[in-house]
């Protein structure tokens, strides 16, 4: 028989959340950002199912643009780290990517190759201070590729260091410092799914969303239905054994939580192995029959137990959601944490994927 764990992927809640975004940013183009394998949400068919309704796709780095071209996706795609190295700017041109631009070596390997162009995004530090030229020596940068026959067209990017707290200043400061490069009258992009939501003055001619296409809030304290968003995955599996506990006893690894009155005990067939976290405190949700009811003890590598004693009716076999439809991931995440980035991204190869709505 079958483990019963699988992550179902909701692909016309993930196109619900992208034409929210185009709805909140209407004047700008939506490039997808799929990195990290969509998110944790499967790279090639999330870009299939999106490749006709989106205006663009964003990854981290080339061999994620390389496996989506291989895979037959034409849209424009955006690698926002740049090439690695010479031969990877070329295969970049050969691919017609768009490429994001951040340090001097890249301008240089860029301006040394004889054949090909592509759409260029110079990454501008407006204060997050990972990737990027300082705002004076972009003008210098501008002055060298505007016409160079390796760059298509040039336009400037940055990126918000605290858009999801929205009074953080910030904000305002990154957006200043990127007002300043106006004059060079280049097509910018800026925000990411926080951005978008809370700064419509910094949508510019392209925004990225990410984390709302999967249906997770991008602003703290926040969760997705709060923002109008879809829960694109659900994380789900089984009972596989019952206990009746007495006072006193405890259950799992270190007997971390003993019972304080007579219970029963759900076991569910998911654990860290499967990439639910470790560090689930007690008290953490799952939901089963539509209620909610506490994760208790350790999770251990395949295994995970819930305190099932308020429901009327349980048994082995029962379904168990981990976090996705009645259950939002931002939830999860908070009893974790951490962000609903993470969970979805560290759902592992040992959970079978199934999509709803895939072409």
């Amino acid at each position: 028989m079958t483990r019963a764990t699988e992550a179902i992927i909701n692909l016309h809640a993930l196109g619900d959340n992208y034409q929210l975004a185009k709805q909140q940013a209407p004047n700008a183009r939506a490039y997808a950002v799929l990195k990290a394998n969509a998110y944790g949400h499967g790279l090639e068919t999330v870009a299939k199912f999106l490749s006709k309704i989106a205006d663009g796709i964003a990854v981290a780095c080339m061999d994620e643009a390389a496996q989506l071209r291989q895979a037959g996706i034409l849209l424009p795609i955006l690698v926002m780290q740049g090439p690695y190295s010479l031969a990877e700017t070329q295969e970049a041109l050969d691919l017609d990517l768009e490429l994001a631009i951040h340090r001097e070596e890249q301008v240089q390997w860029l301006e040394t190759l004889e054949q090909g162009s592509a759409s260029v995004w110079i990454k501008v530090d407006t204060g997050m201070h990972r990737l990027g030229f300082a705002v004076e020596d972009v003008p210098a940068i501008v002055s060298r590729l505007r016409n160079h026959p390796r760059v298509s067209k040039l336009q400037l990017m940055s990126h918000f260091g605290c858009a999801d707290e929205i009074d953080h200043p910030l904000n305002r400061l990154q957006l200043q410092r990127m007002a300043t490069l106006s004059p060079l009258g280049l097509p910018t992009s800026f925000c990411n799914s926080a951005g978008i939501q809370t700064l419509p003055e910094a949508h510019g001619d392209m925004v990225r969303p990410g984390i709302m296409l999967y249906g997770a809030a991008p602003l703290i304290g926040q969760r997705g239905p709060d923002a109008g968003l879809l829960p694109v995955m659900t994380l789900q599996s089984e009972i596989i054994a019952l206990k009746q506990l007495h006072t006193g006893e405890g259950v799992g690894y270190g007997q971390s939580w003993s019972a304080q009155k007579p219970c029963v005990i759900a076991t569910v067939a998911i654990g860290y192995g499967d990439g639910y976290p470790r560090h689930a405190k007690n008290g953490t949700p799952v939901l089963i029959h539509g209620q909610k009811v506490p994760l208790v003890g350790r999770v251990s590598m395949d295994m995970l137990t819930c305190d099932v004693t308020q429901l009327d009716h349980v048994a082995v076999g029962d379904k168990v959601t981990l976090w996705g439809t009645g259950l939002p991931a931002d939830e999860i995440a908070d009893y974790c944490d951490t962000i609903a980035y993470e969970l979805f991204c560290q759902v592992t190869q040992r959970v079978r994927v199934r999509y709803l709505g895939a072409r």
